[in-house]
C-alpha cells in the first residue's frame, strides 16, 4: 500500500503537470498567433526584398559610409520612400546640404517618422512610422536652417519618385503675403504653398530687408498646382478676385513697393494667359495696375509667415474675395 503522505505528493505532481502541460499549451497557441498576426501585417505592408548590404542599415541600425550614398548629392525634385515598405518619408523642397557626408532633411511628411531615443541618451534614432526601418538619427539645434532641424538620413534606406510633369509652379504677389496664401491654399488642385520674396536684388533676404522697401522684393506666394486638377487660368482669376489690383505702390493699408500687385510667370504660356485676363478686365472696366515678370529666385520666408491665417484660425484683413470673371 502506499502511504497516504505520498498519495497526496503524487496528487500534487500530477496536478503541476497538468498545469504545466496548459501553460505550455497556451503558449504554444498564442506564439502561433502572434506570428500569424506578424505575418499577416507583414504581408499587408508588401515589404520589398532587402539585400544584405540594405538589411545591415534598415534592419540592424548599421550606417553607410558618409558621402557614399546615392542621394547625398542629390538635387532633383520629388519624394524619398521607405526602401523596405515604400511609404513617402521626405519632400525634396526639405533637402538641404549640411556637408555631414549623409541626406540631410529639416523636415518630413507629417506622420512619416518616428523618433526613438537611444538607449545612452545621447541621440535619436528614426525610423519609418510604418515598418519600423532604421533611417538614421535627427539633430535639434544646430542653426543650420531655420527649421533648427536636421535628418541625417542614409541613402541606402530610401528610394526617389521624380516629381511628375502634371505639378506645376506660380508665382503671385497681392500685398500682404498672409491673405494670398490664405486663398490659395483652399483651392482645388493646390497641391503645396510657401510664402515668400521675389523679384529683388538681395540674395536670401529677411522680412525686416524687405520692409524697407529697398530690397526691390514682392512679399509673394509660391502655388505648386496639379495641372490635371486645375490651370494657371484658373489661379490667375483667383490672384486677380482677392486683391484690389488697381492700387499702385501697396495693397489695403499696407503702403510700399514690396506690396504691389504683380505676377511672376515661369514660361511664356503663362505670360500670355496673365496678359489675356488683364485685357479682359479692362474690358470690362478695371484699372489694372498689376505688373508682368519673368521669374527669378524664390526666396522662402520665416516659418512664422507660413501658413498664418491657418495657424490662428483668422481671415485676412485686405483681401476680400470679389467676382470679376463671369
Amino acid at each position: 500500500m502506499i502511504p497516504i503522505r505520498q498519495k497526496n505528493k503524487m496528487k500534487i505532481m500530477n496536478r503541476l503537470q497538468l498545469k504545466y502541460l496548459i501553460v505550455q499549451l497556451l503558449s504554444l497557441l498564442l506564439f502561433q498567433s502572434c506570428s500569424h498576426a506578424q505575418t499577416s501585417k507583414n504581408d499587408s505592408m508588401k515589404l520589398h526584398t532587402l539585400t544584405s548590404e540594405e538589411e545591415y542599415v534598415i534592419l540592424k541600425k548599421g550606417t553607410e559610409r558618409p558621402f557614399t550614398g546615392e542621394f547625398f548629392d542629390f538635387h532633383e525634385a520629388g519624394t524619398y520612400h521607405c526602401k523596405q515598405c515604400g511609404a513617402a518619408l521626405y519632400n525634396s523642397d526639405d533637402k538641404f546640404e549640411s556637408s555631414c557626408g549623409w541626406p540631410s532633411f529639416d523636415d518630413e511628411i507629417a506622420g512619416a517618422i518616428k523618433r526613438i531615443p537611444d538607449a545612452d541618451g545621447r541621440r535619436t534614432e528614426i525610423v519609418c512610422a510604418h515598418c519600423g526601418g532604421h533611417l538614421g538619427h535627427v539633430f535639434i539645434g544646430e542653426g543650420l536652417t531655420q527649421k533648427n532641424t536636421r535628418h541625417c538620413v542614409n541613402s541606402i534606406s530610401m528610394t526617389f519618385t521624380p516629381q511628375e510633369d502634371k505639378y506645376d509652379t506660380a508665382y503671385f504677389a497681392s500685398g500682404c503675403f498672409w491673405g494670398t496664401q490664405y486663398w490659395f491654399e483652399k483651392t482645388d488642385g493646390v497641391i503645396s504653398t510657401r510664402v515668400g520674396y521675389i523679384g529683388g536684388h538681395l540674395n536670401n533676404p529677411s522680412y525686416k530687408e524687405v520692409c524697407t522697401g529697398t530690397t526691390g522684393h514682392a512679399e509673394a506666394l509660391e502655388v505648386v498646382y496639379d495641372t490635371t486638377k486645375t490651370s494657371f487660368e484658373t489661379l490667375a482669376k483667383i490672384f486677380f478676385e482677392t486683391h484690389d489690383q488697381s492700387q499702385v505702390g501697396g495693397q489695403g493699408p499696407d503702403i510700399g513697393n514690396q506690396y504691389r500687385s504683380e505676377i511672376f510667370y515661369e514660361n511664356d504660356e503663362q505670360k500670355a494667359v496673365a496678359e489675356k485676363l488683364i485685357e479682359y478686365l479692362k474690358l470690362k472696366g478695371f484699372s489694372v495696375a498689376t505688373r508682368l515678370t519673368k521669374a527669378s529666385k524664390f526666396w522662402e520666408a520665416e516659418d512664422y509667415h507660413q501658413h498664418y491665417y491657418q495657424r490662428k484660425d483668422g481671415t485676412p484683413y485686405c483681401h476680400i474675395y470679389k467676382k470679376k470673371f463671369y
